[in-house]
């Protein structure tokens, strides 16, 4: 069974976060820590894996990022500044639901290509800005946690 660790992404603007594990239980839960945002503030991930109707798996995994806004910053005539608030969170859901006779092979190339296609597959680049060939059996083989939790089926803790 995979290991929760330390899960590292980069945004549009190449600033690395670290988003670190925080529960297994009752899901899988990744928290960044970000210096000087409050927790309210903090981006989170979480993995979820139910069973489906007709014996099937539906395995989702949610990203929230919440924005920040700094009301006052003029601060009052005592000098004082309120604290920075969450505006608004933006959500990413990536959803997979996988068939109860689907094999690895199955549900590791739905995942390929969803991803390709989500990342900027065009008329011009097959697979957007992950080469094809470094993605070939990457999502099957892989024993990071989030992608064997999807491609696998086995809940990181």
């Amino acid at each position: 069974m995979p290991v929760m660790g330390n899960l590292l992404v980069k945004d549009d603007a190449g600033v690395e976060y670290t988003f670190v594990p925080v529960t297994d239980t009752p899901r899988p839960l990744w928290r960044a820590n970000v210096a000087a945002v409050p927790f309210e503030g903090q981006m989170t991930y979480e993995f979820s894996e139910s069973k489906t109707p007709d014996g099937g798996y539906k395995r989702q995994g949610i990203l929230s990022v919440p924005v920040m806004e700094q009301l006052g910053t003029a601060g009052s005539a005592a000098g004082y500044v309120a604290a920075a608030k969450v505006a608004y969170t933006e959500k990413v859901y990536v959803t997979q639901v996988s068939s109860r006779r689907s094999t690895l092979a199955d549900r590791a190339n739905s995942m390929k290509l969803a991803i390709g296609i989500s990342q900027g597959a065009s008329v011009t680049t097959a697979t957007g800005v992950l080469s094809n060939t470094s993605a070939n059996d990457a999502w099957k083989n892989s024993a990071l946690p989030l992608v064997a939790a999807y491609t696998q089926g086995v809940i990181p803790n």
